[in-house]
């Protein structure tokens, strides 16, 4: 069975390189330089382009930085590229830019970010998860197990998805949810996650935003005050230590949205569009799945890889 796939991938990438795409593509996302997520990203993006033969640049600002982003995709529309790919964590924001791309008779497709307003700002689709919907399915599963007051950590307030993430959970929770924001830094995030479990001794279930980022350090902070197995940790997206902690019973569950094909997707559907005029006739959902124990040991490796 493996030949087979083996052989099926090798024949889809010699197919690809043989039909050699010429259409020039440019990526611009909200990810913080820092994020291991959006490495995954632009892991995707950059096998779409070597898959397709398409001239794809990949651009983000250094922080969370709306001006900055919109000043990225303005400069994107000036090149004329054959399509745009943009993330819309904040579409009052990004709005005017990607319709002046739209104006301007680019196609664009959103990722991660914005499924609730790409469609309004002229994008083709959108290829990501709904955050509001998995945030539910992931309170509903914590209070299911237990949970009755909550901490939701914010790598990122004012990062509608992210906050979108925490209002599912805190309606799916239905018990008692704070947001604790934080920036992204790990050490700044186990020190205030540490100060909120230590000032309020009720908490038993945090929900993270971010598996790398939050994740991890909240984690570290609860096995650091002796908590683990008392208070439950969850997170969205994945990283090969947070995955490590959920088969060692440490976290509970991980919410995947598989951002590896929302870069790789969205580059490959912008190609196939360029060259042939082809595109789905919807919205790609990438997630989510919920990545439990008995789950979390087969993607461990594709995390450390940056592909999961």
């Amino acid at each position: 069975m493996k030949k087979i796939i083996k052989g099926l991938l090798a024949t889809s990438a010699g197919l690809c390189s043989s039909i050699a795409l010429s259409a020039s593509i440019i990526v611009v996302s909200h990810g913080q330089a820092n994020d291991p997520f959006w490495s995954v990203v632009k892991n995707g993006v950059e096998l779409a382009a070597q898959h397709t033969g398409a001239d794809v640049d990949y651009r983000a600002p250094e922080t969370f930085d709306m001006v900055a982003m919109s000043q990225l995709i303005d400069a994107a529309v000036n090149q004329e590229p054959d399509g745009l790919v943009v993330s819309i964590p904040d579409a009052d924001a990004l709005g005017p830019s990607i319709k002046r791309a739209v104006a301007a008779g680019i196609p664009v497709i959103s990722i991660n970010s914005g499924s609730d307003v790409s469609k309004q700002l002229g994008a083709l689709l959108h290829v990501g998860q709904d955050e509001f919907d998995a945030g539910l399915a992931a309170g509903k599963k914590l209070a299911e197990m237990g949970g009755k007051k909550g901490i939701c950590v914010n790598q990122e307030v004012g990062n509608v998805s992210l906050d979108l993430r925490c209002e599912g959970f805190a309606q799916g929770f239905g018990g008692n949810v704070n947001v604790l924001p934080t920036t992204n830094d790990p050490s700044e995030i186990e020190a205030k996650v540490r100060a909120a479990l230590d000032s309020n001794p009720d908490v038993d279930t945090i929900m993270a935003l971010g598996a790398s980022t939050a994740g991890e350090p909240t984690v570290a902070a609860v096995k650091a005050l002796g908590l683990s197995g008392e208070v439950n940790v969850a997170s969205f997206d994945l990283s090969a230590d947070f995955l490590k902690a959920i088969v060692n019973g440490d976290a509970t569950f991980a919410i995947d949205q598989q951002q590896f094909l929302q870069g790789y997707l969205s580059v490959n559907f912008l190609a196939l569009h360029a060259d042939y005029g082809l595109m789905p006739g919807g919205n790609v959902p990438s997630g989510p799945n919920l990545i439990t124990a008995d789950k979390a040991g087969q993607v461990v490796e594709l995390s450390a890889k940056g592909i999961r």
